[in-house]
């Protein structure tokens, strides 16, 4: 069985002192691949480094909603200059809208757009994060996909928390979503009814390490082994097998990221 971690941050210093223990325990569960976020592109260069080292790993280059004040040109042809300059990219992200105690809510949209434009011109999927936000996310969409219709965005709701209405929106978009430990607990029925809608040819997984580590783990630093826990969960909530689950996202995996 073959798992994909769509979604890993493992150059935090939260792993400083055990990488190489976490990847094997990542190779032990039968994560076979992982797609590396970005926050800013000045994390590009240590990314790369990592990759170096597990060849297992692809990775993405962008910048984070909450860092976009970071936002201007400048950076966008730099993102533009990263992205083609290692075969190993495989998105441009994390990008999106984050409207949780965020007072940046221009800079965010404009530098989404940004984005949505440089994945587009790099026929590369984005990847979208989406806090308190689906409302704007889902407009943003719709409004570049209008000024692009034969070329409109794909790409993933990572780390996806949304109600089954808002599931649909994006769905109705052609995007994929992708699940966390969020999924595993107990109060979220609301996006656990969200998984059994998803079809089989959208869905993803990831940890989102170090961040929501899943249950029986949550509490603890996430690492991308326990992305096992988030497919059992959804295997269960969606009344199919973890093998069938695991072939499944793995494919979906291969097929966004054209991870070869």
């Amino acid at each position: 069985m073959q798992l994909v971690d769509t979604h890993v941050h493992v150059n935090f210093k939260d792993f400083l002192p055990d990488l190489e223990d976490v990847r094997s325990r990542w190779q032990k569960v039968g994560v076979t691949r992982l797609v590396h976020s970005c926050v800013t592109p000045g994390e590009f260069q240590e990314i790369q480094s990592i990759a170096d080292k597990f060849p297992e790993l692809s990775f993405a280059v962008g910048l984070h909603p909450l860092d976009a004040r970071m936002w201007h040109s400048d950076m966008e042809a730099q993102i533009r200059e990263l992205a083609q300059s290692d075969r190993r990219v495989v998105a441009i992200g994390e990008t999106g809208l984050d409207f949780y105690k965020a007072e940046n809510q221009t800079e965010q949209m404009e530098s989404f757009r940004r984005q949505l434009a440089i994945a587009r011109d790099l026929d590369l999927p984005a990847i979208i994060h989406c806090r308190d936000a689906a409302s704007a996310t889902c407009e943003v969409l719709q409004e570049f996909n209008a000024l692009n219709p034969e070329r409109p965005a794909r790409g993933v709701m990572h780390c996806w928390a949304g109600t089954p209405e808002e599931t649909q929106w994006f769905l109705d978009l052609g995007m994929y979503i992708s699940f966390s430990g969020v999924v595993t607990f107990k109060n979220a029925a609301n996006l656990q009814e969200s998984a059994r809608i998803v079809s089989s040819d959208r869905l993803l997984i990831e940890t989102d390490c170090p961040f929501l580590a899943p249950v029986p783990k949550r509490g603890k630093r996430n690492e991308p082994s326990y992305v096992l826990h988030v497919a059992e969960k959804l295997a269960e909530l969606r009344g199919e097998t973890l093998e069938t689950l695991a072939e499944q996202t793995t494919a979906n995996a291969y097929r966004l990221f054209n991870l070869g």
